[in-house]
Formats: C-alpha cells, structure tokens, sequence
C-alpha cells in the first residue's frame, strides 16, 4: 500500500447494526472524525428491520443494504467494519480481503483456527489491511505495564492470571449456538492481554463445558450448545505459565483485571482489560504497591484509531 497520504475520506461499510455497532463503534467513529482523520460511512449492512431502522437513523446519508457481498463489492467502501454475530466474522472478513478492502472486524476474526489461519495468509497478499479486535494491547495502562515487564522491573514472569466473565446475555440466541459461548465471546480479550504481554502460547490446554444447559434467551427456554464456563491453562515456554478465567456463569466479582507475578514483583492491572483503570506495581526492592492512575480515562474498548491511521496515511 502506497505511503503517500490522500485527502479523500476513507469510506466506511459497516456490517452488523446491533448493539456493538449503535453504541461503542457509533461513538468511536464520530471521535475519529473528531479528531480530524478523514472517514465516513458510505454504506451499512443488516438482515435484522430492527437493524435496518438502527442504521438509517445513524448514519442517514449512507446506503443500506441486506447482504453483505454488496458492500465489499462496492466501489464507494475501503474498510469494511464487521460487527455481526461471531459466527459470520471469518466469512465477511474473507470476502472483503479478497476484494482488497482493509477489514476492522469484532473479535473473534473467525471461529475456526484453519480458518483464522487463512485469513492471515490472505492479507499478505491483499490490498488491505486486516486489523481484529480486540484493542485491549492498545490501552495507555497495557502499554505501561508492558514497559515494566520488557523493563525487568518485576523481574522474570513466572505466573499470570486473568479474569473475565458476567451471566451471559438474555437476548441473541446465537451466543449459545455453535460459533459462539463465553470463550469467544470474553475469554479472547484476556488471551489477547496475556500473550500480548508475555508473548506467544507454546501450550494450551482448558477445563471447559456446559454449566447451565438451558437459558432464557429473547423470552424462550434455549438450548445452551456452547462452552459457558472455562479455565484455560497457557504455557509460554521456559516455566511460564497463565490462567484465564472466563465465563456466562459469573454474576458478580470484586477483583478484575490482569496480573503478572515475576521474581522480583507483581504488577496488577486494576479494571477489566478492555476498560482499564491503571495499575499497581510491586516491586522486591522498594517493598510497597505503587498506584499508577490510567493514564486515558476515556480509551474506548473499540479503539480503531490505530489501524483507520493507517489506512487514512
């Protein structure tokens, strides 16, 4: 992609007008446009009528569509934003790559690993760029506690946890169909943190299963046929090891939050990782917690600015 900066807008498609859309991506795009980066939405995409009156009240001047091969065919969309259901992630992706559009899509990129594979093989040879959520590693408090870490300043990480989990939602079915569940849905914002932090997994092994087997979902008993409960073991080679800990079996918790033990310290991230409140570092040597307040009280967990940067550069 060339390196010279263009004064034309990047036209957004958006796929997917439900909830992660309406609100949190609403908000993010009318920042970037704040902030001056030339982007707007061309063209926006749902099979839902509830969908459909979400976007056109939204974003009025731009085009509606049902299917979603019309926006990444589309002549007037360069990135293409995926917010549907997880299960539809990797195939919208897919097509929208290889029609050489850059691709900003809601975790999971896909649900199948073969799948996720592919998609990075297509993206080297795409015209656009592939950026997955989630944004965790872009938050002021994780780039702080990397710094830390690569620092030496709680010394050489054993041990690392992290937390993540509510009670499952009560509407979307498909959060408990085949593609979905808690893992996919949550568990992969503490993966992110943790190898983001402590680098690639060599091993993971998981306790997972169905703890509640039928839900109340849209107002109707659902069959649950998904992972609602898992621990998952990651191995980082060299005797280090982390837990994640996620769930829709988890109706209230006090500690959130990522944390790193080493030889020579601790160092927590307080919040959830995709709503950070700063950290606390202990360190051997000093012998006390040190409070560091979040550094961006207002980073957004859909914090695309780094990647439309780059296309918008």
């Amino acid at each position: 992609m060339s390196n010279q900066k263009s004064d034309r807008s990047v036209r957004i498609g958006i796929v997917g007008c439900g909830s992660v859309m309406r609100g949190p991506y609403t908000q993010q795009i009318r920042r970037i446009q704040q902030l001056g980066l030339p982007a707007e939405v061309s063209m926006t995409c749902d099979v839902t009528p509830e969908g459909a009156q979400t976007a056109q009240r939204l974003w009025p001047g731009a085009e509606f569509v049902q299917d979603y091969r019309a926006v990444v065919e589309s002549s007037d969309v360069d990135l293409v934003l995926i917010t549907t259901a997880m299960q539809m992630h990797g195939e919208i992706a897919k097509a929208a790559l290889l029609a050489g559009k850059h691709v900003l899509v809601e975790k999971p990129m896909s649900t199948s690993l073969a799948q996720a594979k592919e998609l990075v093989e297509i993206a080297k040879t795409s015209k656009g760029i592939l950026h997955p959520a989630p944004h965790v590693v872009l938050s002021a408090t994780f780039k702080a506690m990397k710094r830390h870490i690569d620092a030496g300043d709680i010394g050489k990480p054993y041990l690392a946890r992290a937390f993540y989990g509510w009670a499952g939602p009560n509407w979307g079915k498909w959060f408990y169909q085949p593609g979905g569940g808690a893992v996919f849905d949550l568990g992969v914002y503490n993966v992110a943190s943790l190898t983001g932090l402590l680098g690639p997994a060599k091993r993971v092994t998981a306790l997972a299963g169905t703890a509640i087997p039928e839900r109340v979902v849209d107002g109707e008993m659902t069959k649950v046929q998904v992972v609602d409960n898992a621990h998952i073991n990651i191995d980082f080679g060299n005797g280090v090891y982390g837990v994640v800990t996620t769930g829709f079996t988890i109706q209230a918790y006090r500690v959130p939050g990522v944390e790193i033990y080493g030889s020579e310290g601790t160092i927590q991230m307080l919040g959830d990782d995709w709503n950070p409140k700063g950290y606390e570092l202990f360190e051997n040597k000093k012998g006390f917690w040190e409070l560091h307040p979040d550094l961006d009280p207002n980073w957004p967990w859909t914090d695309g600015r780094a990647p439309l940067g780059r296309v918008c550069s």
